[in-house]
């Protein structure tokens, strides 16, 4: 080694370029990195299914469950976080005052891209009759918690309109007594397919004077009826010939993707209940990660959602007309003095019908009017808050009729097109069914990861 290189490594393997150099020299970081780690040197990781931490004396961190792995419901759209103006975009032809135009921000959600329709909701009204045959039959098996389950395996075997199977069921109290059948047809009672449900009030229990309280303070327990209300179609229009909706609209498979109605707001509220638990119990068969509850939207978020990101928009499409520059009316509602199949429907029309807003969500004006969670007060924009205001009240049966009132908004197939605005509100009372109003639902959930992105 010459004198002048004391000071400098001389490499025992000859390079002949720098670029080989390198590369040994990365080569031999990677080794020493996998040894470190393989002996514990930089400290260890959590498996992430479900194995052992490392006994090192060093905080790791424990996972609630598994990972994360419900990027996007299905049928939903992400609603950004984001500000916008909350109230009319219009002067107040009624000038009620009962909106003041605000600022509010909105943290991200997902919402049903349509309302729900038929063939949704009877998704749920099957499940329920199913449950309720099932435990008349004896169907049931005990799970491991100690809980009687429906056996779903013996369930699938059960052919609905076997005349032997309805003979089975004729000595229960599902299939109308003989005297409400006509001509003799053994029928399911509609009145006999009761949803249980079950709720925690986090309200309630939030509050300061009911700190210490028994968790069963807060259970709210109650049986909803859930099967729609076919006769709205005619009730709701007096000397005018809607039988034919009455018989057909639910059951027929012609309007299976339009909107249901005659579903009031518990009914509506039992619906969001029941897709939680249908959802989470699949997840816990899967041993996932328990996902938020679906929900009814508050007033504030719908309207948000509405606009699309047009924040002072009269409209989910803009500003200012109710048809586009060809002539062709945006949305389903009572055009001028009354020509309802103008816009291309008499009643209701698909649920995916007329283009979406800038969010991607179909009709949120016309069609039909939807519910929130909100409870309509003259006053509530006078004390909510600007981030995620939320008025709610849990009416009970006895309440009187002014607590029973739950807003609703985007106008209906019969309104005028002051209630197609984004910022118009109106109201309905809670134990009503209309067949001119619907609903969709929200949840909680992160917005779903860019493919290729982290």
């Amino acid at each position: 080694m010459p004198e002048n290189s004391s000071k400098h490594y001389i490499c025992p393997i000859p390079f002949k370029c720098m670029k080989m150099r390198n590369l040994y020299y990365a080569l031999c970081a990677t080794a020493c990195m996998t040894l470190f780690a393989s002996c514990g040197i930089l400290g260890g990781k959590k498996n992430s299914k479900g194995g052992s931490l490392p006994n090192d004396g060093q905080v790791h961190g424990i996972a609630p469950g598994s990972k994360y792995s419900l990027p996007k419901p299905p049928g939903m759209v992400y609603v950004p976080q984001g500000t916008f103006h909350m109230g009319p975009s219009d002067e107040d032809p009624a000038y009620a005052f009962s909106a003041r135009n605000r600022s509010i921000s909105i943290s991200g959600f997902w919402m049903d891209a349509t309302e729900i329709t038929n063939n949704e909701y009877r998704q749920f009204v099957y499940w329920v009759r199913d449950s309720v045959v099932a435990r008349k039959m004896g169907y049931v098996k005990t799970g491991s918690d100690g809980n009687e389950n429906v056996d779903w395996a013996k369930m699938k075997t059960l052919k609905w309109g076997d005349p032997k199977v309805m003979e089975q069921l004729s000595s229960t109290d599902i299939i109308l007594p003989p005297d409400d059948r006509v001509f003799g047809k053994k029928e399911i009672d509609p009145s006999k397919i009761v949803f249980h449900s079950e709720t925690f009030d986090l309200k309630e229990a939030a509050r300061r004077e009911n700190a210490g309280k028994p968790r069963s303070t807060f259970i709210v327990k109650k049986d909803v009826a859930i099967y729609p209300d076919t006769l709205c179609w005619i009730r709701d229009f007096s000397y005018s010939y809607n039988e034919p909706m009455t018989k057909r609209y639910f059951s027929h498979p012609a309007f299976g993707n339009y909107p249901v109605v005659g579903v009031n707001w518990k009914q509506a509220t039992a619906f969001c209940e029941w897709r939680t638990h249908f959802l989470n119990a699949w997840l816990d068969s899967k041993k996932r990660t328990q996902e938020s509850d679906f929900r009814l939207p508050t007033e504030a978020q719908w309207e948000y959602a509405a606009r699309g990101g047009r924040s002072q928009s009269m409209f989910p499409w803009g500003n200012y007309y109710l048809r586009n520059k060809k002539g062709c009316l945006m949305a389903n509602f009572k055009p001028g003095r009354g020509n309802y199949p103008e816009d291309g429907g008499f009643y209701t029309v698909r649920a995916d019908a007329y283009w979406p807003n800038d969010y991607g969500l179909y009709c949120m004006s016309g069609n039909v009017a939807e519910w929130t969670s909100t409870i309509y007060y003259e006053g509530r924009n006078n004390f909510q808050h600007d981030m995620n205001p939320d008025v709610r009240w849990n009416a009970k049966d006895d309440d009187p009729p002014l607590m029973k009132r739950k807003i609703i908004r985007g106008g209906s197939w019969k309104d005028v097109g002051y209630y197609l605005q984004t910022g118009t509100s109106t109201y309905e009372y809670q134990d009503s069914t209309k067949s001119y109003i619907g609903f969709r639902c929200v949840i909680d959930l992160p917005a779903a990861p860019q493919k290729g992105r982290r």
